[in-house]
Parts: C-alpha cells; structure tokens; sequence
C-alpha cells in the first residue's frame, strides 16, 4: 500500500489550495479515504473522509463548507479542495486509509496560510 500526497504550499489568508493523494496497491474503490491534518504542538486532527462505498462525504466542524473531498477510483486518487483558508489551516495534511487492522498514512505535505 502506498499513499503519495501533494499540491501543499503557501498561501494566504482567503486563499484557495487543492491536495492531491494518489494511491496504490490496493482495491481503492472498496475502502473508505481519509485526510488528517497535524498542526505544530497539536495532536493529528480528522479532517474528512470519502466512503468508499457509495462514496458519501463526511467532515469535521472545523472545515465544514471550505473543504470539499472528491475521489476518482478510476484514477486512483482522492483529493481535498481548501477554500477561505485560514491561518489556523496551517498543517502537515496527510492521506489515510486502514485496510482490515492496518492504518496507512502518507507522508504528508505542509499546507501554510500566512500573509
């Protein structure tokens, strides 16, 4: 299993950033995909998920109606559109899907909002 993310970078407060997490070695239509953030001092946060069946969305409050996840399973990918980001976005985002007992994790990318 492999999971690759990019798209982090810098940007500013009311900016917009798309991540992109391409996955491998695995059936990715059947599991559910997830996106975690971890701020500085902070412990990993839940950002999101895609179900894999059915493909239904879920989001934590704190992202709810900037966040937008959208997965292609012929592709292989899911991804995660930011808007009206904020300063307190500011995080390593990571692409995160458990298979059976076995968490996967990517290894990041740094998402930082500041003007």
């Amino acid at each position: 299993v492999q999971l690759v993310e990019s798209g982090g970078g810098l940007v500013q407060p009311g900016g917009s950033l798309r991540l992109s997490c391409a996955a491998s070695g695995f059936s990715f239509s059947r599991y559910d995909m997830s996106w975690y953030r971890q701020a500085p001092g902070k412990e990993r946060e839940w950002v999101g998920k895609s179900a894999g069946a059915g493909g239904v969305k879920y989001y934590a409050d704190s992202v709810k109606g900037r966040f937008t996840i959208s997965r292609d399973n012929a592709q292989n990918t899911v991804d995660l559109q930011m808007n009206s980001l904020k300063p307190e976005d500011t995080a390593v985002y990571y692409c995160y899907t458990k298979i059976w007992l076995y968490e996967h994790w990517g290894q990041g990318t740094q998402v930082t909002v500041s003007s």
